[in-house]
C-alpha cells in the first residue's frame, strides 16, 4: 500500500485500489461524486454494485473493513481528504461541533430561567420580557442559519464558524452587563443571530468527514446537542437564579461560549473538500512551527477561504438555493411536518415554566427550586432519545437495505417517524392531562419525557432523510430545518398560555399532538409511496 494511505481511517474502510479514475473511463459514472449526483439512492451491497455498475467499476470501489458495504462518498487517495482522517480526528471534530451546536439555544434559554428575575429587575411583566427578548432571539436564530450557509458554501466552514462564535460571545457579554431592557433585548437578539452558525455547520461537517453508513448515527449525536440546549440552561440556571443575580447565569454562559471558541480556534479543522479534485489548492503550506501557525491563522480568519473560493457557485446561486430546495415537493412536505414536531416541542419548553409556576387552574403553582428540578426531565429524555435513535436508525437502515437487495432509498429513513409520532401523541396527552387535572410532578415528568424522546427520534429521521435526498445542498437543508423548527417554536409562546388559560392544557397540548399526527398521516406515507418518483423528477 502506498505510504500516503497511512492516514486513512482503518476502522471505516480498507483501500482496495488507490487509483483516481477519470470521469470518462467510468462510463459516465464518477465514483467520487456519484453520492451527490444520484441523490436518495445508493448501492451499498458489493454484489449489487457489480450487477449495476459492471465488474470493472465495482472492483475500484472501496468498502468497509468487513467488506459488507460500499463507502459513499468514495475516499480519494489524497491524505487531505477529510474521509481519510483518523477516527480520533473525526470524533474530535464531531465533539467540537456538537458542543458548539449547544451554544445558540443554550444562550437563548438562559432567559427562561431568569424571566421572573428580569421582569423584576427591569420593572415589567414576564410576558413583555418573553415577547421582547426570548421570542425575538429565537426568531433570529432561525434566520441567521440561512445567511451563514451562503458564506460557508463560498468560503468554507471554519472561518465562518470562528467569526460568528466570536461575535456571539461579544454580544452575550453585552447581554450580561445590559443596563436596561432595550440594551438587553438588542444584545440578546444579536447573540442569537450569530450564535446559530453551528446548528447549520454540523450537517456539513458530518457529511464531509463520515461515510454514508455512519452519518445517521453522527447526526443523532449532533442533533442531541441542538435539542438538549434549550432544556439544559433552565435546568442548570433555575437553581442559580433562585439564589443569586440573573447576571451570573449569563456570565457562566459567556464562559461556556469562550470554551467553545477556544476549541474552534485551536482544534477545529476545515472540512470542505471538492471531491472531483478540481479545486483543492493549499496556498499556505509553510514548514516549521511558525509557518504552521501563520497557515492556521490565515485559514481561521478566512484568508485561505477567500483565495481558494471557486467562481461557482455564484452569489446568485447560493442566494436562491434555499428557495429552490424549499419548493421541491418532498422537501416542502417534510419541512412542514418538522415545523410542527419541533415547534411544539420547543414551544412547551418556553412556556412550561409559566405552566409550572402559575397557580391552579392554569398551572401547578410550584416554587422556582422545584421547577428547576423538573427541567431535568427533558435533559434526561434527550439522552434517552439519542441512545434509542442511534440503534433504531441503524437497524431500520440495515433491515430495509437487506430487503431491497442492497440498495438504499432515502424514504427508508421515514419508518422511524411512525414510532416517533405515536410517542409524541402519547407524551403530549399525558402532559396535558397532568397540567390540567393537577396530577402532580410524576405525570408531568412522564409526559414530558415521552414527548421529548419522540422529538429527538423524529427529528433525527427527518434530518437524515433530507440529507440523503439533497446531498449537494446539505447547508441549505440544515438552514431550512433550523428555520422551520425555530419558527414553529417562536409562534407557540404567543398563543399557548392564553389558550390553556381559557380552555385548559389538555385541549391545548392535545390539539398540538393531533396536528402532528394529522401532518404525519398526510406526508410520511405519501412520501414513502411517491418519494422515489418525486426525487427523480425534482432532483
Amino acid at each position: 500500500m502506498d505510504s500516503r494511505d497511512t492516514n486513512t481511517d482503518k476502522e471505516d474502510f480498507e483501500v482496495k485500489e488507490t487509483i483516481l479514475v477519470p470521469y470518462n473511463e467510468l462510463h459516465d459514472i464518477n465514483i467520487y461524486t456519484y453520492h451527490d449526483t444520484n441523490a436518495g439512492r445508493l448501492v451499498l451491497d458489493p454484489d449489487e454494485a457489480r450487477a449495476e455498475f459492471g465488474p470493472e467499476i465495482a472492483s475500484r470501489l472501496k468498502l468497509t473493513k468487513d467488506g459488507s458495504k460500499i463507502l459513499w462518498p468514495q475516499p480519494t487517495d489524497d491524505p487531505n481528504d477529510p474521509q481519510n482522517w483518523s477516527n480520533r480526528q473525526k470524533h474530535f471534530q464531531l465533539f467540537i461541533i456538537t458542543l458548539a451546536a449547544v451554544v445558540p439555544d443554550f444562550d437563548s434559554a438562559i432567559g427562561i430561567a431568569s424571566v421572573f428575575a428580569l421582569a423584576e429587575e427591569f420593572d415589567t411583566s414576564t410576558g413583555h420580557v418573553n415577547n421582547l427578548t426570548s421570542n425575538w432571539s429565537l426568531f433570529l436564530i432561525g434566520w441567521g442559519g440561512i445567511f451563514f450557509v451562503m458564506l460557508m458554501r463560498k468560503y468554507g466552514r471554519l472561518s465562518i464558524l470562528f467569526w460568528t462564535q466570536l461575535l456571539a460571545l461579544g454580544f452575550l457579554v453585552g447581554t450580561t452587563f445590559a443596563p436596561n431592557i432595550r440594551v438587553f433585548a438588542g444584545m440578546r437578539c444579536l447573540n442569537g443571530f450569530f450564535a446559530t452558525c453551528p446548528q447549520v455547520t454540523g450537517l456539513f461537517t458530518i457529511a464531509d468527514i463520515y461515510p454514508f453508513h455512519l452519518q445517521a448515527r453522527m447526526i443523532n449525536i449532533w442533533t442531541m446537542g441542538v435539542i438538549l440546549a434549550p432544556h439544559l440552561s433552565p435546568f442548570v440556571f433555575g437553581f442559580l437564579v433562585a439564589r443569586a443575580d440573573w447576571r451570573w447565569a449569563y456570565g457562566i454562559g459567556c464562559l461556556y461560549g469562550l470554551f467553545v471558541l477556544f476549541l474552534i480556534v485551536f482544534f477545529m479543522k476545515e472540512s470542505m473538500y471538492y471531491r472531483d479534485g478540481s479545486h483543492n489548492p493549499s496556498p499556505f503550506s509553510k514548514s516549521g512551527f511558525w509557518g504552521r501557525v501563520k497557515d492556521r491563522i490565515r485559514t481561521l480568519i478566512g484568508i485561505t477561504g477567500v483565495l481558494n473560493a471557486k467562481p461557482e457557485p455564484t452569489w446568485k446561486e447560493v442566494s436562491w438555493a434555499p428557495i429552490h430546495v424549499l419548493f421541491r415537493p418532498h422537501m416542502f412536505l417534510i419541512l412542514v411536518f418538522e415545523t410542527a414536531v419541533f415547534g411544539f416541542g420547543i414551544g412547551i419548553n418556553v412556556t412550561n415554566t409559566l405552566f409550572l409556576h402559575s397557580p391552579p387552574p392554569v398551572g401547578l403553582g410550584l416554587d422556582p427550586i422545584t421547577v428547576s428540578g423538573i427541567y431535568a426531565t427533558p435533559v434526561i429524555a434527550v439522552l434517552v432519545g439519542e441512545f434509542m435513535g442511534r440503534y433504531l436508525n441503524d437497524w431500520i437502515m440495515n433491515f430495509t437495505v437487506k430487503r431491497n437487495h442492497g440498495v438504499f432509498e432515502a424514504e427508508f429513513r421515514l419508518w422511524t417517524c411512525y414510532i416517533g409520532t405515536v410517542l409524541y401523541v402519547v407524551g403530549f396527552v399525558i402532559l396535558g392531562v397532568s397540567l390540567q387535572n393537577n396530577l402532580g410532578i410524576p405525570g408531568v415528568v412522564v409526559g414530558w419525557t415521552i414527548a421529548q424522546v419522540a422529538v429527538v427520534v423524529t427529528t433525527v429521521a427527518v434530518y437524515a432523510y433530507c440529507n440523503d435526498c439533497v446531498p449537494n445542498k446539505r447547508g441549505e437543508i440544515s438552514g431550512l430545518l433550523n428555520l422551520v423548527r425555530i419558527l414553529g417554536g417562536f409562534t407557540v409562546a404567543y398563543y399557548q398560555v392564553p389558550w390553556a388559560s381559557r380552555n385548559g392544557a389538555l385541549q391545548t397540548l392535545g390539539c398540538e399532538a393531533a396536528i402532528v399526527a394529522g401532518l404525519f398521516v398526510l406526508t410520511v406515507p405519501y412520501l414513502q409511496y411517491k418519494g422515489r418518483s418525486i426525487r427523480a423528477r425534482f432532483t
